[in-house]
């Protein structure tokens, strides 16, 4: 039976002071490994090697915006897999134009195993690719596997910020990405078998969670109940609710009756077809 396999290496909001920041692994049915933000500092390697999933075995990583707890980890992630694996090929990135622009920036600052970036690819001190952007476009679809497709729609967050389906052996997952509650993420997700969601508040909170860009537990219980998926993980927590989620899920269970759950750091799940 086809499955993936999605491993949380941070579950975290920005603010979170126990838990890393957002990524995730998604193992998909036909091998291919994809990377889903990067957290930030060294959390991928860190959260990997526990899981044994070493930071090399990345080849395509995409990207929902270019905040710093979802973005930041990239030059480390790739520095460290180009410790690891020297002859790899140059890490696949998926972005926009405006996650693409913070991208060479970071490039810039810290020379991490990058001597020159441009909008094409970053190169090591020996003219070597090490980094391969792939510009999207909210609305496009990329092949990333024999049979895994990844599709982009635009999050209501910040210029630039999208979120991602990925189907792979007939099976849909949505990130939904930072965002406040999102029409086009409803579209989206219609019908497929996992809704991953950011919970950044309670719905007592709101008009806070909205004003900064992010959704509430009832959001994402709502966008769940409307696109009519299978289950709903939330993540993105808060430090409020780091050890203790559950006022978020009671206020997406409020509006969504399927299988609800809060993610957890190293948090690893199977998602059957």
């Amino acid at each position: 039976m086809p499955e993936m396999k999605i491993s949380f290496l941070g579950t975290g909001s920005g603010t979170s002071t126990n838990r890393a920041h957002t990524a995730m692994v998604y193992d998909c049915d036909d091998g291919t490994r994809l990377l889903i933000d990067t957290s930030s500092g060294n959390s991928v390697a860190r959260g990997g090697s526990d899981l044994g999933i070493p930071v090399e075995s990345f080849d395509k990583a995409l990207l929902s915006h270019h905040h710093p707890d979802h973005m930041s980890g990239l030059m480390f992630v790739q520095f460290v897999r180009a410790l690891a694996r020297q002859d790899a090929p140059p890490l696949d990135v998926y972005l926009t134009e405006e996650s693409l622009d913070w991208a060479i920036k970071m490039c810039s600052a810290n020379y991490l195993n990058v001597a020159e970036a441009d909008r094409q690819c970053a190169k090591n001190s020996d003219g070597r690719e090490v980094m391969r952007w792939t510009v999207v476009q909210p609305g496009q679809q990329v092949k990333l596997g024999p049979a895994t497709t990844a599709y982009c729609f635009p999050a209501d967050h910040i210029s630039g910020a999208v979120g991602w389906r990925v189907d792979t052996g007939g099976m849909g997952v949505v990130f939904s990405g930072d965002t406040r509650f999102n029409p086009e993420l409803v579209k989206a997700s219609e019908g497929v078998r996992l809704l991953i969601h950011e919970a950044f508040r309670t719905d007592e909170d709101s008009i806070y969670a909205g004003n900064h860009g992010h959704s509430t537990g009832g959001d994402a219980g709502r966008a769940a109940a409307q696109a009519g998926v299978t289950e709903l993980v939330l993540t993105h927590i808060d430090s409020d609710f780091d050890a203790n989620p559950q006022p978020l899920l009671d206020d997406a269970k409020k509006h969504y009756n399927g299988p609800t759950s809060a993610a957890t750091d190293l948090l690893q799940i199977t998602v059957p077809s």
